[in-house]
């Protein structure tokens, strides 16, 4: 069985609290839907679009936005087996600090995030 991944284990997040940061910083979003969540008998891509209404009030203030949203199309290079991911977002924060803040907040709809995802990836980077 493969691995999936949507959400952050406590010990990622402390590894990432730790890293030394400064400045702004974007989050690679690689995002692969559910066929349908179980909880909300949704599409995992309709559940993911409310996701993204629940959190603008949370993007608004943590001065996080988002600067690249596409729907993957074809492998150049890759396996030809047909697309990994459905959507693929680049967001950008302030700083580290805005980011945490952002998703400790009470209220943050984490559980929205993960109940629409199969799979993602979350991938800090940074311009140089």
């Amino acid at each position: 069985m493969t691995n999936t991944y949507t959400g952050v284990t406590p010990e990622q997040f402390q590894d990432f609290a730790n890293l030394p940061s400064k400045g702004s910083f974007q989050m690679l979003n690689l995002l692969k839907f559910k066929g349908k969540v179980e909880e909300t008998g949704m599409s995992g891509a309709e559940a993911y679009a409310q996701y993204m209404n629940a959190v603008i009030p949370f993007f608004q203030k943590s001065k996080a936005k988002v600067i690249y949203q596409g729907k993957p199309l074809f492998n150049l290079i890759g396996p030809n087996s047909g697309l990994e991911w459905d959507k693929i977002l680049i967001i950008e924060y302030a700083s580290k600090e805005d980011f945490l803040n952002m998703i400790t907040a009470e209220g943050y709809p984490a559980k929205m995030r993960s109940q629409a995802l199969e799979d993602s990836r979350l991938i800090l980077c940074k311009a140089k």
